[in-house]
């Protein structure tokens, strides 16, 4: 790896929410983060409230032109980029303001509007992927690179056809599927590169209480954030890693696919 001040990150998402833990943890490590956020100015206060190398950047990863900005001046001001973290991700594409219940409700796979579907897959599968392949010319300018996407053990088909699962419910078509889907492509993803200088990890932070859950998830934001921070600063995982908090994962944190 390059040394602490050769380290560049770019996080997705990150003005709020465990983006912004990710960013501030990567801060706090050395490197220097570009904080993504659709908001400008929202990004700015949060790249303030982070202090050390954190710099805001504009970054709508559903608009090619945002991503390409971003990507030139990254390129522009480093060269490289040693990691991406892909965090931004929306849980739904109906009426704002519903209840986590209410949101689930209507993404049954038998009644979901096939247009709300296709504007969370998206953002989710295919913005994520589109991204991931513009930053990937930096990435392998780097000595040692890594890709870590924040995924859901929502997602995990093993977990969700287990009619044991007290979750089970909660696998909708929208996001939760749009997380099995991620799971793949990135996967697929790891393959193609596993003999590159690029490594891929997905990490699912828990049931964590964010905008994506209308706040109601059952941990809290710093608690959920904690598997994908070390996930995020760890150097040594496997390619292809698929790992999760502790209550939801096995030996090593291994989550199933």
């Amino acid at each position: 790896m390059q040394n602490n001040e050769n380290k560049v990150a770019l996080v997705s998402g990150a003005n709020t929410g465990v983006g912004f833990q990710i960013a501030k943890a990567l801060s706090n490590n050395g490197y220097t983060v570009y904080v993504g956020s659709r908001d400008l100015q929202k990004g700015e206060v949060a790249a303030r409230e982070i202090g050390g190398q954190a710099k805001a950047v504009q970054l709508d990863i559903t608009d090619d032109d945002s991503v390409k900005s971003a990507v030139e001046l990254i390129e522009g001001e480093f060269g490289h980029l040693t990691l991406l973290v892909n965090n931004a991700a929306i849980s739904h594409a109906g009426k704002p303001g519903r209840t986590m219940e209410e949101v689930l409700g209507a993404q049954r796979a038998t009644i979901i509007p096939i247009n709300d579907l296709k504007a969370v897959w998206e953002t989710n599968v295919f913005a994520t992927l589109s991204i991931t392949q513009a930053f990937l010319p930096l990435l392998q300018k780097a000595s040692a690179a890594r890709i870590v996407t924040v995924s859901s053990a929502l997602g995990s088909l093993t977990i969700n056809a287990n009619p044991e699962n007290p979750y089970r419910s909660a696998f909708d078509a929208a996001y939760g599927a749009s997380k099995t889907a991620l799971n793949g492509i990135f996967l697929s993803l790891a393959i193609d590169l596993e003999n590159t200088n690029v490594k891929v990890h997905l990490v699912s932070p828990g049931f964590t209480a964010t905008a994506l859950n209308n706040f109601q998830g059952t941990d809290t934001v710093e608690e959920g954030s904690k598997e994908p921070i070390r996930v995020a600063l760890a150097e040594d995982l496997p390619n292809g890693s698929f790992t999760g908090p502790a209550n939801f994962s096995g030996p090593d944190n291994i989550l199933p696919w």
